[in-house]
């Protein structure tokens, strides 16, 4: 396996394909860098150079019982970036790595990233305070945490509902998209899945967010069960010096996934631009 160590001793696995300008994926909680096969595979037929990673605690990387915060996770990116000589890069984050993406250009990208894009993303802060009034209730997230910890099987299989937006009306369930949430999710190490919740809900992205000098590219799906749209990208957006927007009716999280051919097509168009 092609893995980076880390300062403190964390493997990072990667897996790094094609050539060209280098393309960067970064995967949602609790999964891992194979959730971006369609993506990778579209822009390597397209002449880009892919990377993606797999977090520390998450799929084939060390299963971390510390370290599982936004701060490490965007150092190691640093880490990655340095050790592949990643310059020019578009970085494209959906969900948890949406955070990740915000928090690494603002604080280590300076002279490598290019653009940037958050999908889905759980900028600027999902949960609910003062100052986020319309973010999800601190329970929300305490039962995430409940199911990850002691029920995690059953959990990860019926969270696949409303991620993949397969419980609405008339939406057929794919099993086989289904089962590979599942087998990511529990290729990783619960402890840090685990901490990793409080990472993606608690994190506050604002000052990344405007910190952010690269045109960066906001996509969310209005139907989004796991990251609310109303309170994410819209208001990502409006923290970003140089954003574009593509907000998509009826889509929901896993959009990448469900709805691939028109992520791609946007996403290429983003990056050609």
């Amino acid at each position: 396996m092609d893995t980076i160590t880390v300062k403190d001793g964390t493997e990072i696995f990667f897996k790094d394909w094609g050539s060209g300008q280098p393309i960067v994926f970064h995967h949602g909680w609790p999964l891992s860098a194979d959730d971006w096969d369609a993506q990778m595979m579209f822009f390597l037929q397209h002449g880009y150079r892919v990377v993606a990673h797999d977090r520390r605690g998450h799929g084939r990387s060390t299963q971390t019982s510390t370290g599982n915060d936004m701060d490490t996770y965007a150092a190691d990116v640093a880490e990655l970036a340095a050790a592949l000589d990643l310059r020019d890069a578009i970085h494209v984050g959906h969900s948890t790595g949406g955070g990740e993406v915000a928090r690494y250009v603002a604080r280590h990208g300076g002279g490598r990233v290019a653009k940037a894009a958050l999908i889905s993303a759980v900028t600027p802060i999902m949960v609910k305070t003062d100052t986020n009034p319309g973010g999800l209730p601190m329970a929300v997230f305490d039962d995430i945490r409940k199911g990850t910890a002691f029920d995690r099987a059953q959990f990860y299989v019926d969270i696949t509902l409303p991620f993949y937006g397969y419980n609405r009306p008339g939406v057929t369930p794919v099993e086989g998209v289904r089962r590979n949430w599942w087998r990511q999710g529990m290729m990783g190490g619960a402890k840090a899945q685990y901490d990793c919740i409080k990472a993606f809900s608690e994190t506050d992205f604002t000052d990344d967010l405007k910190a952010i000098e690269v045109p960066t590219l906001v996509m969310h799906g209005e139907d989004d069960q796991i990251v609310p749209f109303a309170d994410a990208g819209p208001l990502a957006a409006k923290l970003l010096r140089n954003a574009t927007t593509r907000f998509y009716p009826g889509f929901p999280h896993g959009m990448p996934t469900t709805n691939a051919d028109q992520i791609n097509a946007d996403l290429l168009a983003f990056v050609k631009a």
